[in-house]
C-alpha cells in the first residue's frame, strides 16, 4: 500500500513484509475515483483511445531508471476481438514514446478466458486468472535478467499483477514492477 510520504527505495508496508507478493512494487499515477474511473471506463468501454495517451503521459515519471522492457497485461483473444484493442498495450505504447523503453507484447499470453472482474472480490480475481496467462515459447530468452514492467490500466486487488509477475520471474525477468494508471485503495469500492 502507498505510504503517506515518500520512505525512500525498497520501503514495504505491513502487508508486503507479512506475505511477499511475487512483483517488486506498484506505482500509480493516481489514486483510484471517480475521475480515474471515468477516464478508464472511456478508454475501456467507450473506445476513446486518446485516454491512453493521458494515462501515458502521467505514468511515465513512475518509470525506474533501471528498467529494460514494457509487457502490457495481454487480453484473452476473444476479448480483444470484442473490444478491438487491449488498453494496456497502448497505455504501454504511450510509455515507450516518452521514454524510449520497447514494448514486447507477445512475451506474455492470456491462454484462458476469464469473466470480467469488474465486481468480484480480492479471492474470487485471484480464482479467475488462476492459469489465465502463459510465457510465448522463446520467452525466457528475451526475459532472461531483465527488469520488466508490467503494464495495466487499473490496479485492484493484485490478482492479474501477481499471477503475471510469477510468470515472467519464472521466466527468467530479474525485477517485475507493476505500473499502472489508477490503483484502488482498500476503502473504495468498484462498481
Amino acid at each position: 500500500m502507498p505510504f503517506d510520504y515518500d520512505r525512500g527505495e525498497g520501503a514495504r508496508c505491513g502487508d508486503c513484509l507479512a506475505h511477499p507478493p511475487p512483483h517488486d512494487g506498484v506505482r500509480a499515477a493516481v489514486r483510484y475515483g471517480e475521475v480515474a474511473r471515468k477516464l478508464a471506463l472511456k478508454l475501456k468501454y467507450g473506445g476513446r483511445l486518446a485516454a491512453a495517451e493521458t494515462m501515458a503521459r502521467a505514468m511515465v515519471r513512475l518509470v525506474p531508471d533501471d528498467a529494460d522492457l514494457l509487457i502490457p497485461v495481454p487480453l484473452h483473444r476473444w476479448r480483444l476481438w470484442s473490444r478491438g484493442f487491449n488498453q494496456a498495450l497502448l497505455i504501454a505504447q504511450g510509455v515507450s514514446k516518452r521514454n524510449g523503453l520497447p514494448v514486447e507484447a507477445d512475451l506474455l499470453r492470456r491462454v484462458k478466458a476469464t469473466p470480467k472482474l469488474q465486481g468480484l472480490g480480492r479471492n474470487a480475481r485471484a480464482r479467475a486468472v488462476s492459469g489465465a496467462f502463459a510465457l510465448a515459447p522463446g520467452a525466457g530468452a528475451r526475459l532472461q535478467g531483465r527488469r520488466v514492467l508490467l503494464v495495466d490500466d487499473v490496479h485492484t486487488s493484485g490478482a492479474t499483477g501477481d499471477a503475471c509477475a510469477r510468470l515472467l520471474k519464472r521466466g527468467g525477468a530479474s525485477r517485475v514492477v507493476l505500473i499502472c494508471w489508477a490503483r484502488v485503495l482498500a476503502d473504495e469500492t468498484l462498481d
